[in-house]
């Protein structure tokens, strides 16, 4: 299991110096590369002005799709795309993160302390003019990019680790308790939303009052969390006017394939097919390029510059 987990952390530490030698940059020290490309297609930008990501943890595609234990979810499927071959990249969590914001995977090590240097989504929404932010169940304040507190984890959080958004204040301030969200999604939400649940809530961790701790307990409180939550994303109005929402899960319960495992995603908004299957091999750094090419942002970090495009869930 050892020998795999360092394969899959080889091949994406490489993805950077792999960028430079196919495109236009020296591999060098910092965060990795960033590459403009060309829109997929004639007037396939700004397909949703607003994207909102959602990642739920550690939970195999057989044990969600289908599940009597997230109904919510399930119901979302027919209303939007879900893609049948997408998989995590590799195993602990907090690599994922990293590829699905930054297009690479500085560590594997979920006690990591350092920091993400740019490029990554945040210095790339900022560069293009958008808005972002974070809105983090259990933060003790606005703009806290320190350690895990209470039920909080640093490692689901992954813009608590970049340079330009902790070594500024005004960047910082973008990342904010959870609570804010439902008077934000009252009016015009940001161009990027990040929703991080607590470790509870995201389907981490049973919580202490489950009489009975496995996979199934796990599912069925994120689905409860997710009900109560992303209907205030789905009625906002600037969303229903053009929105993209994805709910990912970051690495697979107890299996290896393609590094992290199957794992189930789900998108929906404005332009996104109505039940529809995509079948393309994906992994986090494809869902990072759509949602950064979704807003007409070409300007795409690392591994998000070389991924396979998500193209086919679109109208």
């Amino acid at each position: 299991m050892f020998a795999g987990l360092m394969k899959a952390r080889n091949k994406w530490l490489a993805i950077p110096c792999l960028i430079a030698g196919l495109s236009l940059t020296g591999c060098g020290g910092g965060g990795g590369v960033s590459v403009t490309v060309p829109p997929p297609s004639p007037g396939a930008a700004a397909k949703a002005n607003h994207v909102v990501l959602v990642v739920l943890e550690n939970t195999n595609y057989g044990s969600v799709v289908g599940s009597p234990d997230a109904p919510y979810l399930n119901s979302l499927i027919p209303q939007g795309a879900l893609a049948t071959n997408y998989y995590a990249n590799v195993h602990p969590s907090i690599g994922n993160y990293f590829m699905l914001t930054a297009g690479q995977i500085p560590t594997i090590n979920d006690a990591y302390t350092g920091s993400v240097s740019a490029p990554e989504i945040a210095s790339e929404e900022m560069g293009a003019g958008k808005s972002w932010r974070v809105y983090a169940e259990g933060i003790p304040s606005i703009g806290y990019t320190g350690g895990d507190t209470g039920t909080y984890l640093k490692r689901h959080n992954p813009f608590a680790y970049f340079g330009d958004t902790v070594g500024t204040t005004a960047a910082a301030k973008n990342i904010v308790p959870f609570s804010q969200l439902a008077s934000d999604s009252a009016a015009t939400l940001p161009n990027f939303v990040m929703i991080v649940g607590n470790m509870y809530d995201d389907g981490h961790t049973c919580a202490p009052m489950a009489k009975v701790c496995n996979t199934a307990t796990r599912l069925q409180q994120a689905d409860n969390w997710l009900k109560t939550t992303l209907p205030q994303i789905l009625s906002n109005p600037s969303f229903q006017s053009s929105g993209l929402l994805a709910v990912t899960f970051d690495e697979s319960e107890n299996e290896l394939t393609n590094g992290g495992g199957q794992v189930a995603t789900v998108l929906m908004g404005t332009n996104v097919k109505s039940g529809y299957e995509a079948s393309g091999f994906y992994q986090h750094q494809s869902l990072l390029r759509l949602m950064l090419q979704a807003q007409g942002v070409n300007a795409l970090p690392n591994a998000a510059a070389i991924a396979p495009d998500m193209g086919e869930v679109w109208k």
